[in-house]
């Protein structure tokens, strides 16, 4: 199968993910926002005020227009989104589909800790249809490890009391997931199955941000050690081997669809063309927010709503490069028999001082381990069919835009 190239034009922004506070409530020690190498979350503003939002909203509302798109979705981000309160983010949901106006329709999920969601915030996102992600690692032991309150308290108890709030009857239709980070010394068994008694409709395991020049955590230089895939295999025998459906991995599943030859969703896997944007609390238009795990200012763009459509971003070499399929990719990367199916990984994690982002992943042999192990495991099974594609999934030829893997503030 060959790689399809670059769009003939720029693929347009189809997910906005708006900061709309820049603090948190929690000190995760993992955190991109706060504790990696970008530390610009100090000098902007708590909260989106009244006039970025209503720039970013008719930002919006112009380039779906030009553009000819009628569909889009937004995330509410952070830091911690919730810190806003609940009538500010019900003012950002109701301004943006008003100035997005009846042809476009805008749909909304906001990705939280859970921890201040409660039912007065639950009604709002039920009156708005505003979906609900969660953030948790596992069970009470591995959520402390990491995601703790600022004093140092566990945050684990509130956030299981949002998740009971979230999976019950009332609220459900608003569940979009629960979102996890790979921790190398908590079993991976126990911390999906731990995820699993909140019945979520999809699991979405992320590995710790990293690069080169500081790697995540248990990541060794010996490419012949797969410690993160080695983690994810083991989640994805006990989830492939279950009698029954019991839901999703979202990056489980994404590289079984481009196994089969489809194309995927998110920008962690694949060559779909990167189709995502950011605007910071202050208006700064951003490029995607991960990048701040590289150095200080890699997710710069010099650009503001306040001044700049969002044409000029796509004009950016790094928005280029993300839609630019196996072209953007490094050559080495290029040279890999499996590069369609990891498409180089995140772009963050490629970065190493000294030499930018031309080069593979630092998860490179973890992604290859993995991609192979669920390539043999589903073709060797004797009497097994093949999976099927899930549903609206494009053929091959047909690559859908990537969105943002993890719009989730830690």
């Amino acid at each position: 199968m060959t790689d399809a190239g670059p769009p003939a034009a720029p693929v347009p922004f189809q997910e906005f993910v708006l900061k709309v506070h820049s603090r948190c409530n929690l000190a995760c020690d993992y955190c991109y926002v706060y504790e990696m190498a970008d530390q610009s979350w100090a000098r902007r503003p708590r909260v989106m005020s009244a006039e970025v939002v209503r720039r970013t909203g008719e930002r919006i509302a112009e380039h779906l227009r030009e553009h000819g798109v009628a569909e889009a979705s937004v995330v509410l981000h952070g830091g911690e989104p919730l810190l806003a309160g609940a009538r500010r983010l019900e003012h950002v949901v109701t301004e943006l589909r008003r100035l997005a106006g009846a042809g476009t329709a805008l749909s909304f999920v906001v990705q939280t800790n859970g921890t201040l969601l409660d039912r007065d915030m639950l009604e709002t996102f039920r009156r708005h249809d505003v979906r609900v992600g969660v953030s948790l690692d596992g069970d009470r032991s591995a959520t402390d490890r990491h995601r703790r309150r600022r004093d140092g308290g566990s945050s684990y108890p509130a956030t299981v009391r949002a998740l009971e709030l979230l999976s019950g009857p009332r609220y459900r239709p608003l569940f979009a997931g629960l979102l996890a980070t790979v921790d190398l010394r908590t079993d991976p068994v126990r911390a999906y199955e731990a995820l699993l008694e909140f019945d979520p409709p999809v699991v979405d395991f992320l590995l710790p941000h990293g690069t080169w020049t500081d790697p995540p955590p248990g990541r060794p230089a010996d490419p012949a050690s797969t410690p993160y895939a080695d983690w994810l295999i083991a989640v994805f025998e006990r989830w492939y081997a279950a009698p029954r459906r019991e839901t999703g991995v979202r990056m489980l599943e994404e590289i079984l669809v481009l196994l089969l030859g489809g194309s995927s969703r998110v920008e962690s896997v694949g060559l779909s063309p990167a189709a995502f944007v950011v605007v910071e609390t202050d208006g700064e238009i951003e490029l995607v927010d991960t990048l701040k795990a590289a150095y200080p200012g890699a997710a710069a763009t010099g650009l503001t709503v306040h001044s700049d459509r969002f044409d000029a971003a796509l004009a950016h070499p790094a928005v280029r490069a993300g839609q630019a399929g196996a072209a953007g990719l490094p050559g080495a990367c290029r040279a890999c028999p499996v590069h369609r199916i990891c498409g180089g990984g995140l772009y963050p994690h490629r970065f190493r001082a000294g030499r930018g982002f031309d080069n593979p992943s630092v998860y490179c042999a973890d992604l290859y381990r993995l991609i192979d192990h669920l390539a043999r495991r589903v073709a060797g099974v004797p009497g097994a069919p093949a999976p099927a594609a899930p549903s609206g999934r494009a053929p091959a030829g047909d690559r859908p835009a990537r969105t943002a893997p993890d719009p989730a503030a830690a």
